[in-house]
Formats: structure tokens, sequence, C-alpha cells
């Protein structure tokens, strides 16, 4: 079905590949490559026209609730010409600030962050640059119509790209994929980055094949299904075999630079682009620039900073929102509380040492979960811990009461924290807030994890929490700590509400 729907949307695709007695098996697996391709197509098409409409809907709503929606056939008359003119001003400025900032690359689109994030710059680009010609030009515009189109159409289209990208996910499972990536390299360099675009790129890569050097390996094992080794030299022409759009080197290959380039020399002239792996592990695309010396491209790696404006930023942040928090949910508080008094008659709230930035200790505050003696019966449950390393976790653990089991599976014990955070003992996205008797037992590079406050919710609590284990949660918490951002942090609070909703790894 998929290959007669392109053949007619796009006569003659395939008559070049096919003919010449091409074998049955070869020439399906030719046409699905160029279907393939076709899909990906056709999805950036379908991509473009929904931020047309998003667009156009959002500077009609945005004129609507500014003068009301029977002023919209009004407008339309000559002496209110003017406003049909700055809508289409707006709407064309702003397209073409998507176009600029190249929201729609092949290279972002379906990504996330990226993605996400040059929405949000290119949307304020056009308004700002559009603002300036205004004044500039003393036009006449209601700054209510302005400044309503912004927010409503920038939403939009963060809602509309996060619709598409979920729906690009699903379609993992037909094999859908955006770009159709070979990856060259040595067998532990071409493991370690199929494993990790298997399991992070979302819809973003295919892998369909590997070439590795000195090896007698079919295959690639990478914990999904493997990636079958298709030859040792002459990339370039596998490349063209497997229509790949990606050819991705892993680590440092064979015959290093020369290798490099003489591979970026085969591939000039074809839809095929080159992407180097970084070496970097655990160092986000932020920190990173190029600086550029003639014949020798340089890669600056940002040292992190835990001082300075951008945690002044933070702090903001964490007061406004934590203090939205404590009085927005003051209702939910007072009824857990009352379920706690009338399950037991205990306390309340649960109070524990932690430490926090700089070794410094605090009082962490939580909805009591666990019986009154928990913390005296922790001694006769110790040889059943069912945690990761300093962890003590247990499934089905006793103390817990009928109450704390909901609170627990939901993390509503954890909402008085926001008082941690609101005084500045915690933050609200950061590494897991760890007792003193963990941090006694941490390695040296462990540390690092108190170069900043803990958090309320972080990279833990978002990828999987007590499911994982001791040496992938530090090194999650490691490059929060080296890598946060104020946007991410954001991205990293729309997740937890979504694993709140659907709990893993919590007990």
């Amino acid at each position: 079905m998929t290959e007669v729907k392109s053949r007619v949307l796009f006569p003659g695709l395939f008559r070049p590949r096919i003919g010449g007695g091409m074998p049955p098996d070869v020439r399906e697996h030719t046409m699905r490559q160029a279907s393939e391709r076709v899909w990906a197509r056709n999805y950036r098409i379908r991509l473009r026209l929904t931020d047309v409409a998003t667009i156009m809907l959002a500077v009609t709503l945005a004129f609507s609730m500014r003068f009301g929606v029977e002023a919209i056939p009004a407008s339309a008359r000559m002496d209110d010409a003017q406003y049909l003119l700055i809508s289409a001003a707006i709407v064309v400025c702003w397209l073409v600030s998507l176009v600029a900032f190249g929201v729609h690359d092949s290279r972002v689109i379906g990504v996330g962050a990226s993605e996400y994030k040059r929405i949000v710059n290119a949307s304020a680009t056009a308004f700002g640059l559009l603002a300036i010609v205004f004044l500039v030009l003393k036009v006449d515009i209601a700054r209510g119509f302005f400044m309503l189109a912004l927010p409503i159409g920038t939403v939009s289209l963060l809602t509309v790209h996060w619709l598409w990208r979920r729906w690009l996910v699903s379609q993992r499972t037909l094999d859908h994929y955006l770009c159709r990536a070979l990856v060259v390299g040595e067998l532990d360099d071409v493991g370690y980055v199929i494993r990790q675009i298997q399991q992070k790129s979302g819809a973003a890569y295919n892998i369909v094949g590997a070439v590795v050097s000195d090896t007698d390996a079919h295959s690639v094992t990478t914990g999904q299904k493997p990636v079958p080794i298709l030859g040792m030299r002459d990339v370039a022409q596998i490349a063209r075999n497997v229509t790949a759009d990606t050819v991705i080197i892993a680590g440092q290959p064979k015959g290093g630079a020369n290798f490099i380039r003489n591979l970026a020399w085969q591939l000039e002239g074809t839809a095929t682009d080159l992407v180097l792996a970084s070496q970097l592990t655990d160092v986000a695309g932020p920190r990173i620039h190029f600086r550029p010396v003639e014949g020798l491209p340089l890669i600056h790696v940002e040292i992190p900073q835990f001082e300075g404006g951008k945690h002044v930023l933070k702090r903001a942040f964490d007061i406004a929102a934590s203090g939205a928090g404590l009085l927005v949910l003051a209702p939910v508080f007072l009824a857990i509380a009352l379920f706690i008094k009338f399950d037991d008659g205990g306390p309340v709230f649960f109070r524990q040492e932690r430490v926090g930035r700089n070794q410094r200790n605090f009082q962490m505050v939580k909805f009591r979960s666990m019986a009154t003696t928990a913390e005296r019966d922790l001694a006769a449950l110790v040889d059943k811990n069912e945690g990761n390393g300093l962890l003590f976790k247990l499934k089905d653990d006793p103390r817990v009461t009928a109450v704390g089991k909901v609170l627990r599976k939901y993390s509503l014990d954890e909402l008085p924290q926001l008082w941690n955070v609101f005084v500045g003992e915690m933050s609200l996205v950061g590494p897991r807030p760890p007792l003193p008797r963990e941090v006694e037992s941490y390695e040296s590079h462990v540390h690092r994890r108190l170069y900043i406050k803990p958090g309320l919710t972080g990279m833990w609590q978002v990828n999987g929490r007590s499911d994982l284990s001791w040496d992938e949660s530090v090194r999650l918490d490691l490059y929060y700590v080296e890598n946060w951002s104020l946007t991410g942090d954001l991205m990293i609070v729309w997740r937890t509400v979504k694993v709140l909703l659907k709990p893993v790894g919590a007990y």
C-alpha cells in the first residue's frame, strides 16, 4: 500500500532502481528505502502546513480577544484595512523567522528540546523586530492585540510540535523514521553510539547498518534489534547502497582525520550528511562551541560555573514557582493532612536530615507515609534491601501506611518540600537530596552532586527513579549538575507532571 501510494504521489520515483532484472528481494528493499524518504519528506511538509495554520489561528484569536468576535468582519472595511495588513505582516514575519531559525530543519525535527528552543527564539525575534519596525514607522497598533498574539502563538506552536513529536515516536513501531543512518568506527564506539541513539533520539534516526574495522562479528548487539555490519571499507559506496541519509562517525575511526576528510569528499554531491559523534560524553550541546583556526576546527568546552547570574535566575524561578505552588496547593495539603491524621493519629509531617549544597545539612519536610516507628524498624529490614548502591528501598515495605502507599505512588508525600525550595534549602529541579550516611560513603567524584542545591524533582525522578542502578543515578545527577539550564529545568518539570500521572519506579 505504501509503495502504490508513493508511486501515485511521485511518479517515476522507483523506475531507475527497479529496471534491469533486479532480484525481487533487492527490489522490495529498495522500494522500502525510497518509501521511507518519501514518508519523511511528507512529514516535514505536513509540519510546515500545520505551523502556517497555527499562526494564522493564533493571530485571529488574539484579534478576537482584543476587539471581540464581532469586530473580525468589520476589520475588512477599508478604514480598518490597516489591521489586515498588520496581521498579515505578523504572520509572514513569524513564518520567515521560523524558517530562518531552522525550526523545520531535518536535523532538529523530532529531537525535542532543541526544536522547542528554536520555536521560542524564532517567535521572540519575530515580535522584537516587528515592535521596532512599528515604532520606527509610527504604526498605530493596539498593544493588547500585539502582546496577546505572541504567547498564544508560541504556546500553540509548542503544543502542535509536541503533539507531532508524540505521533512521530509512535510511528517507530511501523519503522518510520526521519533519517536512515550508517554508523562507522571501532566496535565499542559504534555499539555505544547505537545504544544512545536507540534509547534517546526518539524517531530521529533509524540505524540501518554499521561499518566496523577489525572484527569478525556480523552484527552489533545493542539490547534492541541487532544492527548488521555491512562491510569493512568503502563507506561512501555502502552508504549509497543502503540509501543512508546520514553517516555517523563514532569515536576515532581507523585512518583518523584523513579518513574523515576523504569520506567527506566522497559524499559530495549526494544527499547524505556527515556527522561526528563527539567523545565528550555527558556534555550538553550548549557547553560546546566551535572556535575555528584555519585548518584546525577547535571545540571549546565551557567549564561548569556554580555561581553567577544564571544561578540568580534559577533562584528567582524557584521562589516564584514554589510560592505559587504553596498557595495553589493549600487545599490539597489540607486534605492530605486530614487523611494522614485520621489514618493512625500520628503526626502529619515527617522531617529528616538531608545534605544540601556544599554539604550543609537541613531538615527536609515530607508528608508522613510510614508508621511512626519507621526509623526504629529500619535495622530489621536492612537485609531485605532492594535498592541500588547506597539507597535503601523495599517495594513492599511493611512500614508504609495505607495512605502512605497512595502518597508514594503519585509522589504526593514530596509536596511539602516546596517549603524547602521557597526558603532556599532546595531547588525545584536538582539532584536527589542525599542522607548524611550516603554522603559519608560517596566516592570522591560523587561529591560533585553537592555543588548545587538538591531538587524536588530532577533527572533521577523522570528517568525511572528506584528502578535505576546506583551508577546510572549518579551519572544522571552529575550530568544535570554540569549541564543544567533554565529551559532544561522547565522540560524536567513538564516530564515530572507526566511521571506523576503514570508513575514509574515509585515505591
